[in-house]
């Protein structure tokens, strides 16, 4: 059933299971699918051998006389408070930082030993991976049975589904199976239990952090070909191949481990509930910060990199993955940067950074916030690792880095294209910082005019859709075309036809319609009466003949097919929102109000939101958004999830 290949990848099956894997240079075992226990989820034999080959003396304190005997109250004590802590924290952080039992202190898992540390080697390779087939896991009579699960030391960390072409079956298939045959309250499901569950089939990898029965969500774990979705042709074998022999390797898997899995707590500002989220990191991600970090180790600082990764790609995360682990880079046992400073306008970028440092780093104040003049200076002196400050101070960064630190290296990552620009107030400011791009790119263009480019720090810039000033700036020069002309490519990406192939974001111009072919539209559409159709010709003739009432009558136009386009017919479940982008702030203020007056008159129940920067002179009166919407502008993005809210209506804000 397709399931060779990948078992035959992990391990190879000879009667010595130990023996083959070692031989076969996988570094994976052979799990008997007889040791499973159904109560606890553990694998057994596998992780009390661990235990007695790296504790064997605190071992020999739980005094356990047979960990085979099933009924030995010592070993069952120890297996329901193991397991008790993994249903409370998640396996990651059990496997991370180990457990305690009475006054006794057990390691479960041992982290990539540092060179020279031959006791920290010789635990490491001590570490027993493990892959069990046809795990019966059920601990009811219907004894379903898994195609595959990995265990590190005994506990489960990952479970496969996994589908061939020759059984005319794929990986839809195997998250089928997912959602309807395995329940999320069998003890192997429940959240946190297990770190990932993949779909595999031998064309595409999915996988899924937590099983909620239908409602589990499947991500790609794909490399991505030509610029889009799925995985390139691979004349050695199997396209997904690259998930045995590039990943799921125990070095792979200790990686993952201690940089990238985590569970991280979310709490709802409105109700005040926390929410648990477990993370595990999708291909591109992880593939990029191997590739940066392998390059960094090779060139040491100075280099620039353009990482081009579309919206829907999960940019915060690897933002954050990116910058702890460039601080622990090391070159000839020394490190390679002092402080990396990320420079962005997202609080939840900031949000992200703190809990991913706080989870992968043992060392306390390691995050600084520049948000005043010397504030940078003081952290640089402090040696805070990480610094976060804003776009607009950049220029003013790369002043202090000059002046102050010219002992020292720094990685500056650059959230750049994205920043928001709501921090504009006073329209001086907002003429000065048009694009918080060019704010980055002008005070980089003007060092390398003077040849006062920073020679110790390296610069990662991440952006959805670079201009040609920032592939220039950033990006790696490509050999001179005919005409001689250099141009430049991203050192990564990850492209936005990719994002739209997998499902992340909504190509928006595959439904575009002009505004002249809409009455055609109405037209054919066999829903909408004929008095609509003379509605709509009647108004767009109107709006030829006087140009002065274009707005209100376009207004109406667009109010009118949500009510029957789109609510009448229960599009999207009936929680369909629309969104009107303006060319300016004026026009989206007149908008507003436009839609305001017809939905009123409508006797609408929904009403529209308008979200622009700063505070403007408008009809003789100052206007901002609170004012006009009567809340704060930043509850904008909360407030256009619930009723009666379904316009939003928007300029320079909302539109990624």
């Amino acid at each position: 059933d397709g399931l060779a290949p990948l078992a035959e990848g992990l391990v190879a099956e000879t009667p010595d299971a130990l023996a083959a894997a070692k031989a076969a240079g996988s570094g994976w075992l052979a799990g008997n699918p007889k040791d499973y226990d159904r109560t606890y989820a553990f694998d057994v034999p596998q992780l009390f051998h661990f235990l007695h080959a790296t504790q064997p003396q605190t071992l020999k304190k739980l005094g356990i006389a047979d960990y085979r005997d099933g009924k030995d109250i010592n070993r069952q004590k120890f297996l329901a408070r193991l397991s008790n802590e993994i249903g409370k924290r998640g396996v990651i952080d059990v496997l991370r930082k180990g457990v305690d039992h009475g006054p006794l202190h057990f390691d479960l898992f041992y982290g990539t030993p540092s060179p020279r540390n031959a006791k920290a080697v010789a635990l490491y390779v001590r570490n027993r991976f493990s892959v069990t087939r046809q795990l019966r896991y059920s601990q009811d009579e219907t004894r379903r049975a898994l195609d595959l699960c990995l265990f590190i030391n005994g506990l489960p960390f990952s479970t496969f589904e996994l589908k061939n072409s020759l059984t005319k079956q794929t990986v839809e298939d195997a998250i089928e199976q997912y959602r309807r045959d395995r329940d999320p309250r069998e003890k192997l499901f429940e959240f946190g239990r297990c770190v990932v569950h993949f779909a595999v089939d031998d064309a595409e990898v999915r996988m899924c952090t937590e099983l909620r029965g239908k409602g589990s969500w499947f991500l790609p774990f794909n490399k991505g070909w030509n610029d889009g979705a799925g995985n390139p042709p691979n004349p050695a074998g199997l396209k997904t191949d690259y998930l045995w022999k590039e990943v799921l390797t125990p070095t792979g898997l200790t990686n993952i481990l201690e940089n990238y899995a985590q569970i991280v707590e979310e709490k709802n500002a409105k109700t005040g509930r926390k929410k648990r989220k477990q993370v595990f990191p999708r291909f591109h991600q992880l593939d990029v910060v191997h590739q940066v970090l392998a390059h960094v180790s090779a060139h040491g600082p100075g280099p620039r990199y353009l990482i081009e990764h579309s919206a829907g790609s999960g940019k915060s995360n690897s933002i954050a993955w990116l910058a702890h682990q460039l601080i622990a880079l090391k070159r000839d046992e020394k490190e390679i940067f002092d402080s990396v400073i990320v420079v962005t306008d997202r609080r939840i970028l900031d949000d992200q950074i703190q809990k991913t440092v706080k989870q992968f780093m043992q060392v306390g104040a390691t995050v600084g916030h520049a948000e005043h003049s010397g504030d940078l200076r003081k952290f640089i002196e402090e040696g805070k690792k990480i610094i976060i400050s804003t776009v607009q101070k950049f220029p003013f960064i790369l002043d202090e880095i000059e002046k102050e630190a010219k002992s020292k290296t720094f990685a500056i990552i650059i959230d750049e294209a994205h920043s928001s620009q709501g921090g504009k107030t006073s329209s001086a400011m907002s003429a000065a910082l048009a694009d918080p791009e060019d704010t980055v790119n002008d005070a980089l263009e003007k060092r390398m005019q003077a040849r006062k480019m920073l020679t110790n720090a390296s610069y990662f810039a991440f952006t959805a859709t670079p201009k040609n000033k920032t592939l220039e700036m950033f990006g790696q020069p490509l050999p001179p075309d005919a005409e001689g002309k250099v141009k430049h490519r991203p050192f990564h990406t990850y492209t936005m036809k990719q994002a739209i192939q997998e499902g992340f974001i909504l190509d928006v111009l595959k439904s575009y319609t002009p505004v002249d072919s809409y009455y055609k539209l109405v037209k054919k559409i066999e829903g909408d009466p004929e008095f609509d159709t003379k509605r709509a010709q009647k108004k767009l003739r109107k709006y030829v003949e006087s140009h002065d009432h274009a707005i209100r009558l376009k207004a109406e136009i667009m109010v009118d097919h949500f009510h029957e386009q789109v609510m009448a017919l229960n599009k999207i479940g009936g929680k369909a929102r629309a969104m009107l982008v303006c060319s300016g702030i004026e026009r989206a203020v007149q908008y507003f109000h436009a839609f305001k007056a017809y939905l009123a008159e409508r006797k609408s129940p929904y009403q529209a939101i308008v979200a622009f920067s700063g505070e403007h002179e408008f009809g003789g009166a100052k206007a901002s958004e609170s004012s006009l919407n009567g809340f704060p502008g930043g509850d904008i993005a909360d407030k256009i999830q619930e009723d009666p809210y379904r316009f939003l209506i928007c300029a320079d804000k909302f539109q990624t």
